[in-house]
C-alpha cells in the first residue's frame, strides 16, 4: 500500500533500528566473517550456535510472551549450550552489542541523515524504540534521538509487538498517539507494535503490502517534504 501522509499531522517520528537505519544484512555478513575467523582461531562453533540459539529464543518469547523475559533469554539459551546465565549474557554483549559498532557507520541507508536534520528542521521529535540497547549504535551511525527506548528498560520490559516502550514515549514526550509515526522494518514487531498504541506505521519492505503503508528508501517520495524543505531552509 503506497503511503500516504499529511507530516503537518505529524509531531514524533519514532524509529527502529536494527533493518530500518541500516542495512541488517550487510552487517550481518561483515559480522559473521568476524565469527568465522574467530571461530577458526578458537576451533569451535560454540559462539556461532550460542548466538543463533539466542536470536531464536527471543524470537519465541516475542510470539509467545512470558514474564521475566530478560532472564529467560539468557536462561533458555544458556540450557541447551550448557552455559550460565553470565555466560550467555556477556557472549551476547560482545557480538551482539560491541563488536557490530565499528561497521555500522558504513551498513546505514542513504538519506537517513539527511531525514533526521529534515524532521528535526521542521520541529518534528525524534525517538527510538528498539529491540536492543541502541545508544552506543546510535552514535556510531552519526544520529541522535531522544528518547531511545529499548524492550530491555525497566519501565518496558516487554519484547515487540507489545507496544509498552511506544506507550512509554508518548508519556515521556507527551505527543498524543495519533499525532506519531513508527518507522520499522517488520511488520509483525514494529507494525502491531504501532497499530496496538494507536499510532501510524511506516514499513521498509521491498514490496508493497495490503493493511501497511510501505517504503523502499529514505528519499522516496513520502520523505520528500521533509527532505526538500530542510535543503531550502538551509539554502534560504
Amino acid at each position: 500500500m503506497s503511503p500516504l501522509l499529511n507530516w503537518k499531522e505529524i509531531d514524533l517520528v519514532v524509529f527502529d533500528v536494527d533493518g530500518t537505519l541500516y542495512d541488517q544484512r550487510r552487517l550481518r555478513l561483515a559480522m559473521l566473517r568476524r565469527l568465522l575467523a574467530a571461530t577458526w582461531q578458537t576451533r569451535s562453533l560454540d559462539t556461532l550456535r550460542t548466538l543463533r540459539t539466542f536470536r531464536q529464543v527471543r524470537e519465541a518469547l516475542g510470539d509467545r510472551p512470558e514474564a521475566d523475559f530478560m532472564r529467560l533469554q539468557y536462561a533458555r539459551t544458556a540450557a541447551q549450550h550448557h552455559k550460565t546465565e553470565g555466560e550467555v549474557r556477556t557472549l551476547t554483549h560482545e557480538w551482539m552489542e560491541r563488536q557490530p559498532l565499528p561497521f555500522l557507520a558504513g551498513c546505514r541507508y542513504p538519506h537517513v541523515d539527511a531525514l533526521f536534520a529534515g524532521l528535526r528542521s521542521a520541529g518534528k521529535q525524534i525517538a527510538v524504540f528498539s529491540d536492543y540497547p541502541a545508544t552506543d549504535k546510535l552514535a556510531a551511525l552519526g544520529l541522535q534521538a531522544a528518547p531511545v527506548v529499548c524492550t530491555t528498560d525497566a519501565e518496558v520490559a516487554r519484547l515487540k509487538p507489545d507496544p509498552a516502550g511506544l506507550l512509554a514515549i508518548l508519556r515521556r514526550t507527551g505527543v498524543d498517539a495519533p499525532r506519531a509515526l513508527m518507522i520499522g522494518d517488520r511488520i509483525d514487531r514494529d507494525g502491531v507494535a504501532a497499530s496496538r498504541a494507536g499510532m501510524r506505521v511506516l514499513i521498509r519492505a521491498s514490496k508493497p503490502h495490503p493493511d501497511y503503508a510501505t517504503f523502499r528508501a529514505y528519499d522516496d517520495p513520502v520523505f520528500q517534504p521533509m527532505l526538500v524543505g530542510f535543503a531550502a531552509r538551509v539554502a534560504g
